[in-house]
């Protein structure tokens, strides 16, 4: 590691029978020949393990391990050293304790290092060990809203010098200005993907720009900023997205393909003019959201079974149903996967195309130009397809094609906006087609929701009270026990990591053509689905509770009213 102490690191190592003296005096060698430091010259050899060394650095010197993700770091703390030395020596300060401030360090041996974070805060420092990846986590993390905050300070400054430079060169005052903006949108882009985000929404108000990321459903204030930056932000953000920069009056819609981290990233961009200026939301499609197979939708067994049955009807339609945000775009994309072989023809009409499928022939909605989604189908249906998927059922004309399609020997996949899996049926009757036209042509429908999952590193049982033992159906039981999230550095406080699927799955039996070709109501046909073994969104939900997956919260939120 550090040249000072490299010896040190090498005896101790040694001394824990890691290494050999001959495995340390080639990678001392090395060292000299590479200018590395010794800890990774022994792990890029694959000699020790990143946790070998540390767990020999903890028992030897008596330094405490500390484990980044799991905590929440004092932001002042961070605040009191600048971004460029933490990143220089792979420190971060966590805490400050009396007259001491805590640091986190990937090699605590760097006295140089502790030297220059002594002078930068004028406290003395307490090591800590971490790994490298942590440290280097939770540097992008605490440091990115300082980045943001900066870039927008100093496109404050600018803007406030702006009469100054009137007289220079245009062209040079352009790329002055422009050179903060562009760090600013390149670092909220890049934050939005390293926290998982769905959305980014830059919104301007009266006294400043309030930026907020959606991660796992639910809306995160990250910062603000100045709003003499507002223009310049939305500037760089049309230019990227090659939208009318001279137009302010109307909404735009734009679209940004980038690399965050060598991954490429599709961004769809909506710009919509409010009273304090423009407002932006970037929709994050990260292309791994798509791929994620069918074992990680989290359906149950029997689900899956369900859902084989009625993929594997050679004709007919399958609806997949659910609100805007539901995952009805991944479990699309994943059935589509599962039926993509080389003897079948599928083509699918989108708006737009959200993730690239080899071997799919996919078509993007574009409506200025008049291919929407009826007529992008009729087209298809000539294409001598053997499944068709249409992004959304949102019109009577598209309705009556996808059922003429599914009558005439295609397996066409879609999805329709209702609450649960049996109003799809009564949609499509409000659509304008016939009662028998659907009975014959719909042979399932799978509604589902997203519920939140109780992150797994603060997770506690308690016990339910009588509201929450009400809602679970448990009224008469003296002890329920669930489960919640406490709140930790890892879900940033919100008890909630990661998000599953619940699902409704409807088969149409004989009986249910019946009943749907008679106009019976969407009750008639829940509970005749219930009796053949249907679990509604609500049981699903319960169900999940009862694990320990999510909480009462999350039911009540997503599935409480269905029943």
């Amino acid at each position: 590691m550090d040249h000072a102490t490299k010896k040190r690191l090498g005896d101790m190592l040694v001394e824990e029978g890691k290494i050999t003296t001959e495995q340390l005096s080639e990678a001392l060698k090395k060292q000299r020949e590479q200018g590395k430091r010794l800890g990774e010259i022994l792990i890029s050899q694959g000699i020790v393990s990143e946790n070998e060394i540390i767990n020999v650095l903890e028992q030897q010197l008596k330094i405490k391990r500390i484990k980044l993700d799991m905590i929440n770091v004092d932001k002042k703390a961070v605040m009191s050293i600048p971004a460029n030395l933490a990143s220089k020596h792979t420190l971060i300060p966590v805490a400050f304790m009396e007259d001491k401030i805590l640091v986190a360090m990937w090699d605590p041996l760097n006295i140089f290092a502790i030297d220059d974070v002594k002078i930068a805060t004028a406290y003395d420092v307490q090591v800590l060990i971490a790994t490298k990846g942590e440290i280097n986590r939770a540097i992008e993390r605490y440091y990115s809203d300082q980045y943001v905050q900066k870039a927008a300070e100093e496109l404050s400054k600018e803007k406030k010098q702006e009469a100054k430079l009137n007289q220079q060169n245009e062209m040079e005052f352009e790329d002055i200005k422009n050179a903060p903006a562009v760090k600013m949108v390149d670092h909220i882009i890049k934050s939005g993907v390293e926290v998982k985000a769905s959305d980014i929404h830059i919104e301007p108000f009266e006294e400043d720009v309030r930026i907020r990321y959606r991660v796992d459903g639910q809306l995160q204030q990250a910062l603000k900023i100045p709003k003499d930056t507002q223009a310049a932000l939305v500037t760089r953000i049309k230019i990227l997205s090659n939208l009318n920069i001279a137009e302010k009056r109307i909404p735009q819609d734009g679209r940004i393909i980038t690399k965050v981290d060598d991954k490429e990233i599709d961004l769809r961009i909506s710009i919509l003019p409010t009273v304090f200026g423009e407002k932006v939301v970037i929709r994050i499609l990260n292309r791994d959201n798509y791929t994620i197979g069918r074992q990680k939708l989290g359906m149950a067994e029997s689900e899956k079974e369900q859902l084989d049955r009625i993929i594997k009807n050679p004709h007919g339609i399958v609806l997949v149903t659910g609100p805007t945000g539901s995952g009805k775009s991944t479990t699309l994309y994943t059935i589509l996967n599962d039926l993509n072989k080389v003897e079948c023809n599928i083509v699918t009409v989108e708006d737009p195309v959200e993730y690239m499928l080899p071997g799919i022939n996919q078509v993007n909605v574009n409506a200025k130009a008049g291919l929407t989604f009826a007529s992008g189908l009729r087209s298809i249906l000539r294409q001598d397809p053997d499944i068709v998927m249409i992004g959304e059922i949102r019109d009577s004309e598209t309705a009556e094609i996808a059922v003429r399609a599914a009558i005439t020997g295609h397996l066409v996949l879609s999805t329709i906006h209702t609450n649960d899996a049996p109003s799809s049926i009564a949609r499509l009757i409000d659509m304008g087609t016939e009662p028998y036209l659907v009975a014959t042509s719909v042979c399932g429908i799978i509604s589902q929701r997203l519920v939140r999952k109780i992150c797994p590193y603060c997770k506690v049982k308690y016990e339910a009270n009588e509201s929450e033992k009400k809602i679970m159906g448990f009224e008469k039981e003296k002890k329920l026990i669930l489960h919640k999230g406490k709140g930790c550095g890892y879900c940033k406080n919100t008890g909630y990591s990661g998000r599953t699927g619940v699902y409704e799955i409807m088969e149409i039996t004989r009986k249910h053509r019946e009943l749907i070709a008679s106009n019976a109501n969407s009750d008639i046909i829940k509970d005749l689905s219930v009796e053949y073994g249907m679990r509604t969104l609500n049981m699903a939900c319960k169900e999940l509770v009862l694990k320990g997956v999510t909480t009462v919260d999350e039911l009540v939120k997503v599935a409480f009213l269905n029943e």
